[in-house]
């Protein structure tokens, strides 16, 4: 397989898992979730990523998630479901429950806490990405696994090369580190990366790239909008466009991916609460954002962004 085997490309929300109050999975409120995806005309979600809290579910949970989101979806947009785990049995096992349940394709991080070699990788890599004949995305997302593979010479092209790899998610933090990423496997596979500013907008003009998978979609409504214009090469829509995602996403993510006001995921579902968006609580080790103040200042970035109103606007792909 390589890019031309699939459509990947776009806005993709990297979907929170809502748990009720008591901790719970909410699979009403995650079947609610993935219908306002559509509503907002994404062009694909990734499920049970970092976003989705998989680290604090068990298995059984996981397998739950995927096969609601995958039903809620019905084949509106592309759903890839996350199998990160410490092992490439455990990922494995995972991304073969996600085949038989209908998924589009898998992902996973390199295994958390153990800084895995290059070697280790790429066999880490070959073993999971062939358990199924679904197509694969690499991710990579150093503020969580504590391994950034664009630091290690000639990895994300050896990863190109495996069989089912398809995409890259370079979620590194280093701009420049992921334009490096871009330039070394844009014409084998799909890059999701940071492209929503005027920088990225300009390297998916020229350089390349095919997307961003962010946390929440709280964005959608600027971010879907500005990848139609550069699909249609329209780089002033665009640009105001990015504008406008900036103003919201700027003031609640830093760089290194961390929050502003809180740790993100909390942050996240915090913001969708104020939106009335079905984001539901986070599960322990997090705790949910009950700060009077903090929710003051969320409440104003959602107010001074109007990304309240965007998101109560139908036919977000509009022009400017």
């Amino acid at each position: 397989m390589n890019r031309d085997d699939v459509a990947w490309s776009g806005y993709w929300p990297a979907a929170p898992t809502p748990f009720t109050a008591a901790g719970a999975v909410d699979t009403d409120a995650l079947a609610s979730l993935m219908n306002l995806y559509a509503d907002h005309e994404v062009d694909g979600v990734l499920v049970n990523g970092s976003t989705g809290e998989w680290f604090s579910q068990s298995d059984a949970e996981r397998r739950t998630v995927a096969e609601v989101a995958i039903d809620a979806v019905r084949g509106r947009f592309p759903v890839v479901i996350g199998v990160s785990a410490y092992t490439a049995r455990d990922s494995a096992a995972l991304a073969r429950h996600a085949e038989t349940s209908g998924a589009d394709g898998v992902l996973a991080t390199p295994p958390p806490y153990v800084h895995p070699s290059k070697d280790e990788l790429l066999a880490f890599y070959r073993s999971v990405s062939t358990a199924t004949a679904l197509p694969f995305m690499v991710y990579n997302w150093p503020r969580g696994v504590a391994v950034d593979m664009g630091t290690l010479p000639g990895l994300f092209t050896e990863l190109a090369a495996l069989d089912n790899v398809v995409a890259v998610k370079d979620s590194t933090g280093n701009w420049l580190s992921m334009l490096d990423t871009v330039e070394a496997v844009a014409g084998t596979v799909r890059v999701f990366g940071s492209f929503l500013h005027h920088r990225g907008l300009a390297a998916l003009l020229d350089l390349g790239g095919d997307g961003n998978i962010d946390g929440g979609g709280v964005g959608a409504p600027f971010a879907v909008p500005f990848y139609r214009a550069v699909a249609a090469r329209d780089a002033a829509a665009a640009r105001s466009w990015a504008d406008k995602y900036r103003a919201l996403s700027g003031r609640l993510i830093n760089p290194d991916y961390s929050g502003v006001y809180a740790s993100p995921i909390p942050q996240l579902k915090a913001v969708m609460n104020l939106l009335g968006q079905p984001g539901g609580s986070v599960r322990e080790p997090l705790l949910p954002v009950t700060d009077p103040t903090t929710l003051d200042h969320l409440a104003q970035i959602v107010e001074d962004s109007g990304i309240a109103e965007a998101s109560r606007t139908a036919g977000v792909g509009s022009a400017v």
